[in-house]
Parts: C-alpha cells; sequence; structure tokens
C-alpha cells in the first residue's frame, strides 16, 4: 500500500483489538452518534441544531488517508480538526458565516481548545484564522462533494440568543456552549465505544432531580423542624424562611438575597432553590462558595441533610487536580466532575467562573449542564474585582439565554445593579429577604468601633483584659507574629487559625474554639479572613484590622452571632496595623471604609454597605474592573456584515482567579491520610477517590515553592508511573509542618536533613 493510501472500505474514527476491523469503529458511525448526542445537549439551550453540525463535522479530517496510519499506531501527526470547520466556512452563505464561524471555533477546538480568531504576538498557527488560511485538503474531493451542510437552522437558533446591548458577548457565550455540547457528547460517544470493546461501564448515572425533589424538599423541612423554636434569634430565622421560600413561585432569572451574618441564609438559599427548582423545572442546583476553606463544610451539611435520599450532592473543587491527562480514575464521582451530571453541585467560585470562561475541552464539557440550574453564590461580594464586570455579563447571559435563575446571596450585598458598573444587572424587585433594611437593625448584634493605630503590644494588651477574643489582621506574616506575641505574653487560649493548616486540621481546631467558646474557657484567636465568611464562630469581643467595608461586616459576624449577648457590649474594633504593608488595592478599599464612616454612623447598615460598593466601583473605573475583557468579543454591526474575532484563548488566560498558580501538597500525618497515601500505589483504585480522601490533608501552595520541596527532598510525588505528578506527599519527617502555624515552605530553600546525610 502507497504511503498517503488507506485499505478500501469505509474510514474509521477509532481502532478495536481485531486486525479484520470488524471491532472498530467506523467514522459515519462516530460522527452520527456524535451529532444525536450533542443535538440532545443542545436542545436544553435552544441550540440542538447548531450542536448537530458541531457533532456532525467536527472529526470530518479523519476522512484524510493518513489517518489510517495514526489508527494503526504510526507515529504521525494528522490534522483532523481543520478539515469540518474549513467546510463549515466555504459553504457559509451570507448571514450564514456567523453560524459557520460559531461552530467552526468549536470544531477546531475539540482537542487543542477555543482558540482565538487572530494570531496573537508570538503565535503563528493557533489561531482559526491561520489554521484556515494555511489547511491544505488532503480529502479526496468527492468525498467532500457529497457533504451536505445546512446552516440556517443554526442561525436562527444562534440569533435569538443575541441583545442589542451586548450581542458580542451573548454570541461568545453560544459558542461556548455548542463547544461544551460538541467535546462532552464527542468524549461519551468514544468513552462508549471503549467501554463496550473492553467489556465494562461507566458508572455515570445519577438520578434526575426532578425527580428527587419531593424527598430533598420533604428531608429539607424536616431538618428544620429540627431546630428549637424557643430563641428569638431562631423564630426570626423561620420567619425569613418562610417569606424567602414563600418567593420561589417569581419568574426564574437573577435574585438577591440579603440577610444579615446568623440570620440563616445558607440554608435559607438551598430551600429557595429547592422550591423554585420544584416550581419551574430547573434541572440542578450549583451552589458556588468563594473559599476552598469552606467548601467541605457546606458540603458536608448538604450530603447529611439528605443523606436518605442517597447519592445526590457531588462536591467539586481544584484542591487536588483531577483532570490530569493519563489520570485514569474512572469513580462515578470523578466522571460527574467531568460534566457536573449529578442533580446537586458544590464547587467554587474559580471552578465555576474559570470554567465559563475556559478554552480547554476538559473544563468546558459541564458547561451545558450548568443551564437550566439554580445557581447560588454565597457570599456574591467575594467576586474579583479585577474580574468584575466579565463575571457580571457571564450571569446575565446564563440567565437571560440559558434557563438559569442566579441567587446573589450575602450579608453585605454588593450593589451589582449600581449605575457605576455601566452595565450592571438588573436587579429591581428581585430580592428575596423581607425588608433587607429592617431585618439588619432586627438582627443587629454588634457595633463597630473605630480606634484608630495599635500596634501589637496594644493588642495583646487588650486581649489580656478578654479572655475570649478574635484578632483578624491582614496577612499571614502578621497572624504568627502576633499570636507568637500573644503566647509569649503568658495568656492562656492562644490559637491560630491560616490557611497554611490543612482542611482537617483547621477543623479540628475550630471544633476546639467553638468548645472554648460554650464552656467559657480561655480562647484568644489570631487569625486571617478565612474566618470571616461561612465560620460559624461566637466570640465576645473582636478586633479587625483595617480592611474592605464588606470584610469588616463579615468580621462583625463572628462576634455575638448567637445574640446571647447585648449589642451594646459587643464591638468589633478595627484599628490600623502600623507599619504593616498592605496591598495597593486594599489600601483603596481601605480608603473608601474610612470615607463612608464620614457619611455613615452606622457601617452595619445596607445604605452603608451600597455607598462603600458604589464607591469602590467609581473610584476603579471598568478598566480595572475587566472590561476590556467583555469588549474583546465583538462581531461587527449586524449578522450579514459580522466578524466574531473572538479570543477565547487569551480569555481563557486572562481570566484566572487566583493570580499566582497554587498546586496541593499533602500533609499525611494523620491515620487517614496515611492510608489512603498508600493506596497511591494501588493500581485499582481510582484517583478520583483518592484524590477526594486526601483532599483535608492537603495544603495549597506556589507551584515554584513546591518544586523547591521536592527538589530539597522535602516532598515527593508518591506513584508517578500511576499517578503522575499528581500527588505531592510532605516528607515524613519534614520540619516544615508545625502544630500551631501550618506548613511554612519558605523553609524549602533548605535541604531536608535526609538530604544531607552521606
Amino acid at each position: 500500500m502507497r504511503e498517503g493510501q488507506r485499505p478500501a472500505g469505509p474510514a474509521f474514527a477509532h481502532s478495536g483489538n481485531l486486525d479484520d476491523r470488524s471491532d472498530w469503529q467506523t467514522l459515519a458511525e462516530h460522527l452520527a452518534a456524535t451529532a444525536e448526542l450533542a443535538a440532545a445537549r443542545g436542545a436544553a439551550l435552544g441550540l440542538a441544531e447548531a450542536a448537530r453540525i458541531a457533532g456532525a463535522w467536527h472529526d470530518f479530517g479523519k476522512h484524510d488517508p493518513a489517518f489510517d496510519r495514526v489508527l494503526r499506531g504510526e507515529n504521525v501527526r494528522v490534522d483532523h480538526s481543520t478539515a469540518g470547520a474549513k467546510l463549515l466556512l466555504d459553504r457559509a452563505k451570507g448571514e450564514e458565516r456567523i453560524a459557520a464561524e460559531l461552530i467552526g471555533y468549536g470544531i477546531l477546538g475539540h482537542h487543542a481548545g477555543l482558540p482565538d480568531a487572530e494570531p496573537g504576538e508570538g503565535s503563528t498557527e493557533g489561531s482559526m484564522n491561520r489554521r484556515i488560511e494555511m489547511f491544505r485538503d488532503p480529502i479526496a474531493p468527492a468525498i467532500t462533494a457529497g457533504a451536505v451542510v445546512e446552516l440556517i437552522p443554526a442561525l436562527s437558533e444562534i440569533s435569538k440568543k443575541l441583545r442589542k446591548e451586548s450581542g458580542g458577548f451573548d454570541l461568545s457565550v453560544a459558542g461556548r456552549m455548542i463547544f461544551s455540547c460538541l467535546v462532552d457528547a464527542d468524549f461519551r460517544d468514544t468513552e462508549a465505544f471503549y467501554t463496550r470493546l473492553e467489556g465494562r461501564e461507566a458508572d455515570r448515572d445519577w438520578p434526575a432531580l426532578r425527580d428527587l425533589l419531593p424527598g430533598l424538599r420533604a428531608a429539607f423541612d424536616a431538618h428544620m423542624a429540627g431546630f428549637p423554636a424557643k430563641t428569638d434569634l431562631n423564630l426570626l430565622r423561620a420567619e425569613v424562611l418562610q417569606h424567602i421560600r414563600a418567593q420561589a413561585a417569581l419568574p426564574p432569572g437573577l435574585f438577591t438575597l440579603t440577610v444579615p451574618t446568623g440570620g440563616g441564609k445558607t440554608l435559607a438559599s438551598l430551600g429557595f432553590a429547592l422550591d423554585h427548582a420544584a416550581r419551574h423545572g430547573h434541572r440542578r442546583i450549583i451552589y458556588a462558595i468563594p473559599y476552598t476553606s469552606i467548601i467541605d463544610q457546606t458540603a458536608a451539611i448538604f450530603k447529611d441533610l439528605f443523606k436518605g435520599a442517597g447519592d445526590v450532592v457531588l462536591e467539586h473543587h481544584s484542591a487536588i487536580d483531577t483532570d490530569k491527562p493519563g489520570q485514569e480514575g474512572r469513580d462515578k464521582a470523578r466522571l460527574a466532575m467531568e460534566d457536573w451530571a449529578a442533580p446537586i453541585v458544590v464547587t467554587t467560585n474559580v471552578q465555576l467562573f474559570e470554567s465559563l470562561f475556559a478554552a480547554r475541552p476538559s473544563r468546558c464539557r459541564k458547561l451545558h449542564n450548568i443551564a437550566g440550574s439554580v445557581i447560588v453564590l454565597d457570599e456574591a461580594q467575594c467576586l474579583p474585582r479585577p474580574l468584575l464586570l466579565p463575571a457580571l455579563r457571564m450571569i446575565d447571559a446564563l440567565a437571560a439565554h440559558y434557563g438559569c435563575s442566579i441567587v446573589l446571596c450575602t450579608a453585605t450585598q454588593p450593589a451589582f445593579d449600581s449605575q457605576q458598573l455601566e452595565q450592571g444587572l438588573a436587579l429591581e424587585g428581585r430580592e428575596l429577604a423581607p425588608d433587607p433594611e429592617a431585618l439588619a437593625g432586627r438582627l443587629r448584634r454588634a457595633r463597630v468601633v473605630p480606634a484608630g493605630e495599635m500596634e501589637d503590644a496594644a493588642l495583646v494588651e487588650a486581649l489580656h483584659d478578654a479572655p475570649q477574643g478574635m484578632v483578624i489582621v491582614n496577612s499571614r506574616k502578621h497572624a504568627l507574629e502576633l499570636f507568637e506575641a500573644v503566647r509569649g505574653a503568658g495568656l492562656e487560649g492562644a490559637v491560630h487559625l491560616t490557611t497554611r493548616q490543612y482542611p482537617a486540621h483547621r477543623r479540628r481546631i475550630i471544633a476546639d474554639i467553638r468548645e472554648r467558646l460554650k464552656s467559657g474557657a480561655p480562647c484568644r484567636l489570631i487569625a486571617t479572613s478565612l474566618i470571616e465568611a461561612g465560620v460559624d464562630l461566637d466570640f465576645p469581643k473582636g478586633w479587625r484590622a483595617e480592611a474592605g467595608l464588606d470584610s469588616i461586616v463579615q468580621a462583625a459576624g463572628r462576634v455575638n452571632r448567637e445574640g446571647k449577648r447585648p449589642p451594646e457590649d459587643s464591638t468589633l474594633t478595627v484599628f490600623s496595623a502600623p507599619g504593616r504593608s498592605v496591598p495597593a488595592e486594599m489600601k483603596d478599599l481601605i480608603k473608601q471604609t474610612r470615607s463612608t464612616l464620614t457619611r455613615h454612623e452606622d457601617l452595619l447598615a445596607p445604605a452603608a454597605i451600597r455607598d462603600w460598593f458604589e464607591n469602590v466601583y467609581w473610584t476603579a473605573g471598568p478598566g480595572r474592573m475587566g472590561q476590556p475583557m467583555v469588549e474583546a468579543f465583538v462581531f461587527g454591526r449586524n449578522l450579514g456584515a459580522g466578524h466574531t474575532n473572538f479570543p477565547y484563548r487569551t480569555t481563557a488566560e486572562e481570566f484566572r482567579m487566583i493570580d499566582d498558580r497554587m498546586v496541593p501538597v499533602i500533609v499525611a500525618t494523620e491515620e487517614a491520610a496515611r492510608a489512603a497515601v498508600k493506596d497511591l500505589g494501588v493500581e485499582k483504585v481510582p484517583s478520583g477517590k483518592l484524590a477526594r480522601a486526601l483532599q483535608p490533608y492537603t495544603v495549597q501552595i506556589p507551584d515554584r515553592m513546591r518544586a523547591l520541596m521536592v527538589g530539597n527532598g522535602h516532598a515527593s510525588f508518591h506513584a508517578p508511573a500511576l499517578r503522575g505528578d499528581q500527588f505531592c506527599v510532605l516528607a515524613e519527617r519534614s520540619s516544615l509542618y508545625r502544630e500551631e502555624s501550618g506548613l511554612w515552605w519558605e523553609g524549602a530553600d533548605y535541604l531536608d536533613d535526609n538530604q544531607l546525610q552521606i
């Protein structure tokens, strides 16, 4: 057989085991199956025909005779992803060009990821236009001539997703959704082929939310009925919950839920989500949380609440990345992390929003399952300001075009409808809580007291007179030094809480703090902002280093949380820490807090909080809140004259909620962690299962510091032949992890003692 030719007969998509190819998957079979799977996913989005076309033409390039050599195991590079996009663009006429381009991005990117339209600085072949321009078609002309493409139905779907004021961004989101339908369908059909070939099954079956809702709502009602109703606070919480659940009949869309800390907003938002989904047919509930430090706590609450319903809650975040190539732990929860098929998903803002702006197929597979969801954004004010405007545009698009109801849930509602945001969200009349202004007064349990400068010695002296008190500062370095000063002064009950401690360790510390507070034992906590959201603590008094007003209000929520003390005696003292540096952005937030204090006597009032947010937005301006990322998605004056020019890949690189790449290190000091580390060497134990077992024992550190730790013998990758570089474990005798202060990776510069032995 000459080079460039393939055997007579059909083209194949995937190879099997038999030489006669009787167990191979033909290309026609794969394209047809992928088209139907993609269309089924697109139907829920109003993009069935666009998704069908993407599935039908994504592997058209496998008609290249050279691809048969790839299937025979030869080391030949074949571009099979460009031919389908080129075909669509060549056949498009007039307005059809927009549909062809939008689908073409997905076809071009179904392996390598969504491309930019134009090459950027230093790039060559990676962009859509350059790939199309350089493509030399190796497919037999008769095959191409026989291809029939009908783009009008897809164009009709896509045109319904456009609004005059945000057409370019809307169009880009439609492209992401089509891409998600395609890559998930492609993966699922390929997986189905190989599981049949190998005589196994992928356990992907999750019950539908609609079938579960009667039982879930009954479980929720039973749980809430178990709270003692005799306290004034619990009576108020029950009143708030009843009012919020009554709003479930409102039409789907955007909502705010403004309830002061301690008012029961987490469970109230869940109750609303259950009732709203039952009323309007939403497909799943997604609960997004800003901090990995509290996600496992929230997931544990939901799992315990719904334990009678079986396996319904998926916890997904990135403490350990289970999405590395070659890691083949195919357990059910890991499979669900790929496409969020579970009825209830508890995740992080990072995982949710970085997926919505991602380019990689593996991260985008879940997007079509986000559509039709009730999404609760817990602590909504924590969306990072440098990315705020693209995040709000995405929230708006999900509500406007993809059947999502989104609840902005917080004690400090971040004024996302402010005129300072130019295209803010339309939130008027969408508040779920009963009269937030009055509710803030009824739930007032503490006072904020400005104090001016306080050196560490003054803070130690203040804690001397407060056997139970907390101090929150702005850096881990300051927290550790203050903790050492408190302990050095001989004060009892000194506790240090930091993200350098692994989650299971922090949970034990928090449990000890709660017990101390309950019993009246001395408890003097020094911490950073990690305790300000989602950590249920009730101190008589607190001190907070100057910060943004949103942080100060959250800190005040840890003072007299249960309302057992007179509010006038329950103070959060706000101080400035002389000699302590703060990031430039925090300086601006502090400046606005001081300015707000000149206009509002009560910093905890909703009016003061809104005033602060509006001034923060005005000071920052759109350019510092991510507006260029929104404006990058433009497509010309109208569909007929349009050209997309979308920078998908560049945006994915720029939309990073965590600037410095953080990676996990496992601290296996506890028996459960040691057992899971031991199982890393057992091939039959899935990586996903081990990742979840080890997540409570991981600390996230900068990538470059982990490399130093490994290089100097403080840590190592375990079972690399099986797991690659997925599981980095701190050396058993390493001195870098300390009970009081957690993992101090700065010591990674020095060789471990074992490395010095001859």
